[in-house]
């Protein structure tokens, strides 16, 4: 495919800081080694991800990018859309991810006669007390999955809206705050489009990720045969361990918020964002929202690998499932196959790396 012409101004080339400091490395006396020392304990941290892991890879076959980047949605506070043809696991992966946290769990299978009450819950009369009371829906809990997201009307998905964003729900004038964590995992079908309702762009852009599925290789997809056929009558989800309590989680996401970024950093993100408004294959660009998003999914990232620091690398791994649902591609380009993800990629590639 040929390049993206870009027809803005190009950007100006950043000062190059001095990335040495007293407090992230130290030079040995014996030889010329740089060994870097956190200054945030990521021990406890980087075990429990790897028990995570382990538990996921028990049943799931490759996809290690995806559980990499559901890892840092978790560390990150933040929701994830995950996209795919039916089965490709998508289901099972968040089932799957609940079950090693010790967390209430629900599941909302959405179907295009749910009504947002059968979300969020209702009024009911007491009899008793002659007064009406407030019976909780299944959002009401701290992991949850909702199953083909893109199946309910657009006022059932629009009850979403303020429980993703400020985890709380509002009925008759009372506010009911959420549970911490509170974690909303969404799949949907891209293909199908019979009996599917367009997710909005402002439900879009509570998603922290958007994570896209592909088809297994074949020496994954005979992995997964290899190890069904060993399952035989055994549940698959029966042995799985829970890893992380509440606390720990709560714990873990406020060390990851300490991780440092540099101020040129800082505007390495900006710039990236910046460009997609800019773009003339967009029409839609990201808003400040995916610029905060960027910011807190790199510090996952960097915690994820064992850094108490965010790099280039961080950002540029975090900005494509943060931005690829926030922007929309000019009708022309869509039509001639150019993708959100394709345009995202060059953006990034255009965008000078600090130094």
């Amino acid at each position: 495919m040929d390049t993206f012409e870009n027809n803005h101004t190009p950007l100006t080339e950043t000062s190059t800081p001095d990335f040495s400091t007293e407090a992230t490395q130290t030079t040995t006396s014996s030889d010329e080694n740089v060994n870097f020392q956190t200054r945030i304990n990521l021990a406890p941290l980087l075990q429990s991800v790897n028990e995570i892991k382990a538990e996921l890879s028990s049943v799931i076959v490759g996809q290690q990018k995806m559980i990499d980047q559901l890892l840092v949605a978790v560390l990150s506070n933040g929701h994830v859309l995950l996209e795919g043809v039916p089965g490709v696991a998508k289901t099972i992966t968040a089932k799957l991810l609940s079950k090693t946290l010790a967390l209430d769990f629900s599941r909302i299978q959405f179907t295009p006669d749910l009504m947002p009450s059968d979300i969020i819950g209702t009024s009911v009369f007491d009899l008793s007390k002659s007064e009406f009371q407030f019976k909780k829906g299944p959002v009401f809990s701290n992991f949850i999955l909702i199953d083909e997201i893109n199946r309910a009307p657009a006022k059932t998905q629009a009850a979403l809206f303020e429980v993703m964003e400020e985890r709380q729900i509002t009925v008759d004038g009372q506010a009911y705050k959420m549970d911490a964590p509170f974690l909303v995992i969404a799949t949907q079908n891209p293909i199908e489009q019979e009996g599917t309702y367009r997710l909005p762009e402002a439900q879009l852009d509570r998603f922290l990720f958007k994570i896209s599925i592909d088809y297994p290789k074949l020496e994954e997809e005979i992995s997964i045969l290899q190890k069904e056929n060993a399952l035989q009558d055994r549940n698959k989800l029966e042995n799985i361990r829970q890893i992380l309590s509440k606390v720990e989680i709560g714990n873990y996401q406020s060390l990851v918020k300490q991780i440092m970024i540099e101020s040129h950093l800082v505007e390495y993100i900006a710039k990236i964002v910046m460009n997609t408004r800019e773009n003339a294959f967009l029409y839609l660009g990201a808003s400040p929202r995916a610029s905060i998003a960027i910011l807190n999914a790199a510090k996952g990232f960097a915690a994820l690998r064992g850094r108490d620091f965010v790099t280039p690398e961080d950002i540029k791994d975090a900005a494509v499932p943060v931005l690829q649902h926030r922007v929309m591609v000019t009708p022309e380009r869509e039509m001639e196959g150019i993708t959100s993800t394709e345009i995202i990629r060059q953006i990034i590639d255009t965008v000078e790396i600090p130094r």
